[in-house]
């Protein structure tokens, strides 16, 4: 996960892991368990400190702290617990694994990853999964998805973006013709051409050429790809345009749709509040705050409960109404 000062989970300090562990050992001993302590401790301390705290553990008591903490609790709670515990450097590579494995392919997953990380964290993702899975994360995926949707995600897998540099006006020039050519001025759609465009120029660059798209076409570029494409592809392609403009307006919003209407999609909910939680869930927090009017601490507050909504609050980390 990049390292960036824009998280709300930052190192404690004074740290002593040893202290956590009894702590953590003394909260889930004997009869019931003390989940309180348990979430304060691991919501408190970044990843890196976590994985020390589970080492003492080890050694102070010949336990697993995470076979422990998935005995002793359960459900959404459980799962946001252990999610904190995986160790940061595999967490994409596993969500990705869980999301190509068994019946049926979670392209939400496939798509917000791929879509948002940048292509050094994409590198680091496909030599972890090699390592940990003993498996090529791209025959992975290629086996599991079909179509442009597959191209798109192959293209993206290459980690090939162009660097961001000094940007060239008339290659930004050509790139809005062609997209205008291959969507709004065809009869059907060259989705080839987003394919390579959206899935190579530098984010720069792209910014330029939705901007110069606007005037040509009078289109936002979302406008065009939500009527030109369809499915898997189109939110893909979606995906991809929103991170370019903005990497956390992008989870803004999908926390927010993760929360919104009859149910919540728990799963996208932790993923997301543990793998930005020291990368930039502040810069989420306070473009969630101009987009949807609401607070995201407001959000979660009425949308979970008990101790999964104390932990995810304290993820969060402030009130910005």
């Amino acid at each position: 996960m990049a390292k960036s000062t824009r998280g709300t989970v930052t190192a404690f300090s004074p740290f002593d892991a040893r202290a956590d562990a009894e702590a953590l050992r003394k909260a889930m001993k004997g009869m019931g368990t003390d989940e309180e302590t348990i979430l304060k401790i691991l919501t408190s301390r970044n990843n890196a400190q976590r994985q020390e705290i589970a080492s003492a553990f080890k050694t102070l008591f010949g336990r697993d702290l995470v076979d422990d903490l998935k005995s002793e609790l359960t459900g959404k709670f459980e799962t946001l617990m252990v999610s904190l515990m995986r160790p940061a450097y595999i967490f994409d590579a596993h969500a990705l694994k869980h999301a190509i494995k068994g019946a049926g392919t979670n392209e939400k997953v496939l798509t917000e990853i791929l879509a948002s990380r940048t292509p050094a964290e994409v590198r680091n993702i496909k030599q972890v999964y090699l390592q940990e899975y003993e498996a090529n994360l791209e025959d992975k995926i290629t086996g599991e998805t079909s179509g442009h949707f597959q191209r798109l995600l192959v293209v993206l897998l290459q980690a090939n973006r162009d660097p961001d540099g000094r940007v060239d006006d008339g290659l930004v020039e050509q790139d809005a013709q062609v997209l205008f050519r291959a969507g709004e001025l065809k009869w059907g759609t060259d989705e080839e051409k987003f394919i390579t465009i959206l899935g190579t120029r530098s984010v720069s660059h792209l910014r330029r050429v939705f901007d110069k798209y606007m005037t040509i076409s009078g289109f936002q570029i979302e406008e065009t790809i939500d009527r030109e494409t369809s499915g898997d592809l189109e939110k893909l392609l979606l995906a991809v345009v929103k991170c370019v403009r903005s990497v956390p307006a992008y989870f803004a919003e999908t926390l927010y749709y993760s929360m919104k209407g009859a149910g919540t999609d728990d799963d996208t909910l932790i993923r997301v509040m543990v793998s930005r939680s020291e990368v930039d869930l502040l810069d989420i927090r306070q473009e969630f705050r101009k987009n949807f009017a609401k607070s995201l601490h407001h959000v979660i507050q009425k949308d979970t409960s008990g101790d999964y909504r104390k932990a995810l609050l304290l993820l969060c980390g402030g009130e910005d109404e």
